[in-house]
């Protein structure tokens, strides 16, 4: 190691060992329980993936020192509250928002703004598939599933809900509903399309990861058969990603469109009609590496993610770690915007996590290294000139775009490091 990247490291711990306690947050307004909020500009917001990510890096902080375990204590106590303040607001129907906010621009409204929209009849995205990711961390970290036992119900209405609203049964992929916060907010596979028309890939490799949390949360709680059931659907999800995402060609993992059939017209179509079940959506995003992290991909297909793509620098690969829409696509750009949040370029750190992650489930422990050190130089330069971190960067410059103060999922080059030094994953919970 560099010393530099050593400076950089232990730059970034004693900051983020500093500043950790910010993103903790007590009960206020719509939230009756503590949370976890990303920082900057998100002060007092509870997000689906957000909070997640953030109790993820979070647990690889404790250690088994006295002020550790008063550090799992308070850690746990705000990983509960994230998944307490969602199910609070968990409608008949399963339904759970994917972020609850308690800005004054809502404090006239009676409930969260996404529940009065369900109310009124408009499917709009649910949350994101890490709340059983969540509640397995937690319960994983801490060795205890009881506190969820009575909540458990809730859990299963949660994938009721998916499977009765947002799953196709034709190629039997998840799709979103909308466009609206689908995590990599404006990926042009899903971003100003159809309605219900995009099967993505984040959605559906996340998901594998979610069922098999799920299964992992019923068998401890001792629901022997329903733990089957989810793996059974995990298995399920898995295949249908590799029949139908899986570009042979491109060796790549795409998001498919599923608006697709036959449309007949007078007598127009009558003879061999469409037959497949979906078309893919030729834009290279980093969503196709999350297959990585959910080990969805076989061996080979992984040496090809890496070979092909990762450290291609005409596509993801960069100084400073992988872009978030490939650089040769028409749509690239790293324009700073908050709603949406850009992610058509810029460097991510969740993202760089994700393919590290994954590069370390199949074995690529010399590429992950090297996005990990980018990752260091990267947040620690930033540190260094300007005394605090930012939520995304430009990938040849490493440039801050915007919102000095985010915390969230930078606290994950943390988890690079340490699992480098061969510290279990934070994901060994359930998988």
């Amino acid at each position: 190691m560099s010393n530099q990247i050593e400076h950089y490291e232990n730059l970034l711990r004693d900051f983020i060992t500093s500043q950790v306690d910010t993103i903790l947050k007590e009960p206020v307004h719509y939230l009756k329980h503590p949370f976890v909020d990303p920082g900057s500009i998100y002060d007092g917001n509870l997000w689906d993936w957000d909070s997640f990510w953030a109790v993820y890096a979070l647990l690889n902080l404790v250690d088994e020192s006295e002020a550790g375990a008063e550090k799992k204590k308070r850690y746990i106590r705000h990983a509960k509250g994230n998944i307490r303040n969602f199910l609070d607001y968990q409608m008949e129907d399963g339904y759970i928002p994917m972020m609850v906010a308690t800005l004054d621009i809502n404090s006239e409204l009676p409930e969260p703004y996404l529940n009065l929209k369900r109310k009124e009849g408009l499917i709009t995205n649910m949350h994101k598939p890490f709340l059983c990711q969540q509640i397995a961390l937690i319960s994983g970290f801490s060795e205890d599933y009881s506190w969820i036992s009575e909540d458990y119900a809730k859990l299963e209405a949660y994938f009721e809900c998916y499977d009765r609203g947002y799953l196709n049964e034709n190629c039997s992929l998840y799709v979103w509903a909308d466009d609206i916060m689908i995590g990599m907010d404006n990926d042009p596979a899903t971003f100003g399309r159809p309605r219900f028309s995009t099967a993505n890939i984040y959605l559906n490799a996340f998901m594998v990861s979610e069922l098999n949390a799920m299964a992992v949360i019923a068998e401890n709680l001792g629901i022997s058969s329903r733990s089957e059931h989810y793996r059974n659907k995990a298995v399920a999800l898995t295949a249908a990603i590799q029949e139908q995402c899986w570009d042979q060609r491109d060796k790549f993992f795409y998001s498919v469109d599923v608006d697709i059939k036959t449309r007949h017209y007078d007598w127009f179509h009558q003879g061999l009609g469409v037959f497949w079940k979906t078309l893919p959506i030729k834009i290279r995003a980093w969503t196709g590496f999350i297959p990585l992290w959910s080990r969805v991909a076989e061996p080979r297909q992984a040496a090809y993610l890496v070979d092909d793509h990762a450290t291609d620098y005409n596509t993801f690969n960069s100084p400073y770690g992988i872009a978030t829409l490939a650089q040769d696509e028409k749509m690239f750009d790293c324009r700073a915007t908050n709603n949406p949040s850009n992610w058509l370029g810029p460097i991510w750190i969740v993202t760089n996590y994700v393919v590290f992650r994954g590069l370390m489930n199949y074995g690529f422990v010399d590429q992950a290294r090297e996005l990990c050190e980018k990752t260091v130089t990267l947040l620690g330069q930033d540190l260094e000139q300007t005394g605090t971190l930012h939520e995304y960067y430009i990938p040849r410059s490493g440039e801050p775009v915007m919102n000095g103060g985010f915390l969230n999922w930078n606290l994950l080059v943390l988890n690079m490091i340490d699992e480098l030094k061969g510290k279990e994953p934070m994901s060994r919970f359930w998988t």
